[in-house]
């Protein structure tokens, strides 16, 4: 398999296996009017398998969105063909407009305007919260 470096972009590293696809729709990367190639299930030293996304474009993405899905994971950016910065993820405190409440009574249900804000109550377990109705997010 051939999958060209890139110059100009982002490679999202370290995915837990299976997790790729989540983050491409999360990321809302269907959207782009760039290349991005998704490398499921590769041989890594570290973690056994992993998933690999590239994004051959510099655009702004959603570190939150990355830590919710696998606070394991690393994001590179590209430019000029260097590595010139590489974060590595964590479980973000809060999350908006990541997830949606699902208590049908909560206000984000009637005032269409209003983020959906969801804050970490139990690190260890995952749990986010809704920030109006403290509905506990369906992870």
């Amino acid at each position: 398999m051939n999958i060209d470096s890139i110059q100009n972009g982002i490679v999202i590293d370290h995915i837990t296996a299976g997790k790729a696809m989540q983050l491409y729709n999360l990321l809302h990367l269907d959207t782009l009017d760039a290349s991005v190639a998704m490398i499921m299930n590769v041989v890594s030293r570290r973690m056994g398998r992993k998933d690999i996304i590239k994004i051959d474009a510099d655009i702004p993405v959603d570190l939150d969105v990355i830590g919710y899905v696998d606070p394991g994971a690393t994001v590179n950016f590209i430019r000029d063909g260097v590595l010139t910065e590489k974060k590595n993820i964590h479980l973000p405190e809060r999350l908006v407009n990541v997830l949606r409440c699902r208590n049908p009574r909560c206000i984000t249900s009637t005032e269409q305007e209003l983020s959906h804000i969801f804050v970490l109550t139990n690190r260890e377990e995952k749990v986010y919260r809704c920030v109006y109705c403290e509905t506990k997010n369906a992870n």
